[in-house]
């Protein structure tokens, strides 16, 4: 098989410089037998571990810790299966590839259904917020196949900061009860009136972002692609 050369990593997030230095002293340290195909199946279980976490809420809120575990076994496995496989000069461009992105689609989902089954957000919420991260995802994914650019990283925001940011609202719904009791009543055009919470506002808000980075993004990117594949002429 032609060997294909692997995409630029784009990683402008605020917490990259301090993750890279971390990444790489733990890289540097773990045995031989953590593989990056163990490391991937661990962030896995981390993604499992989060939904698990946002599901119990139903019994009971403190469940959340298992949550907050979870985001943090998901970020070991998912932040270190590269840096491992860098380090220890045992690439796989398009196994490693294959694997590590498809496995980040089906850790979304997981998660985000997850959430969706909590006692926090209503699970088309969660879904709608799901679809939107997906189809950046898609967006990225197309990108890194045309320009060789793999974009890790929005508005200097990327997994790792999102991780850490819902680690913090999850202890905030924790210990705060009017936060995680607060609710609005809309009168929706489709749904009717609808009880929604702060998160289901959090998820909404989000949703509208992505899905207006999106847009945003695919005109610049058609402009750049007319530009660089202009129309060729009658063959002759």
């Amino acid at each position: 098989m032609k060997a294909r050369k692997q995409s630029v990593r784009i990683q402008t997030s605020l917490l990259n410089a301090a993750e890279h230095k971390l990444l790489l002293w733990l890289a540097g340290r773990l045995p031989a037998w953590v593989s990056s195909d163990l490391l991937t199946f661990t962030g896995f279980l981390g993604a499992l571990l989060i939904a698990t976490g946002f599901a119990l809420t139903v019994k009971d809120i403190h469940w959340l810790w298992l949550a907050c575990f979870g985001l943090f076994v998901n970020w070991f496995g998912d932040s270190l299966d590269g840096t491992v496989a860098r380090v220890r000069g045992t690439q796989r461009p398009l196994y490693g590839f294959f694997i590590d992105h498809t496995v980040d689609c089906i850790n979304e989902a997981v998660m985000f259904i997850g959430v969706g089954l909590s006692t926090l957000m209503h699970l088309p919420i969660a879904l709608m917020t799901l679809v939107a991260y997906l189809m950046m995802s898609i967006y990225v994914f197309i990108n890194a196949h045309l320009k060789n650019e793999f974009k890790l990283t929005f508005a200097r925001l990327g997994p790792t900061e999102f991780r850490v940011v819902m680690v913090i609202v999850s202890i905030l719904f924790m210990y705060i009860a009017p936060l995680r009791e607060a609710s609005w009543t809309f009168d929706l055009p489709v749904a009717g009136p609808t009880t929604l919470q702060v998160l289901d506002l959090i998820a909404i808000a989000i949703t509208v972002i992505l899905v207006v980075m999106y847009v945003a993004s695919i005109f610049l990117d058609a402009r750049y692609y007319k530009k660089v594949d202009p129309p060729k002429g009658p063959a002759e």
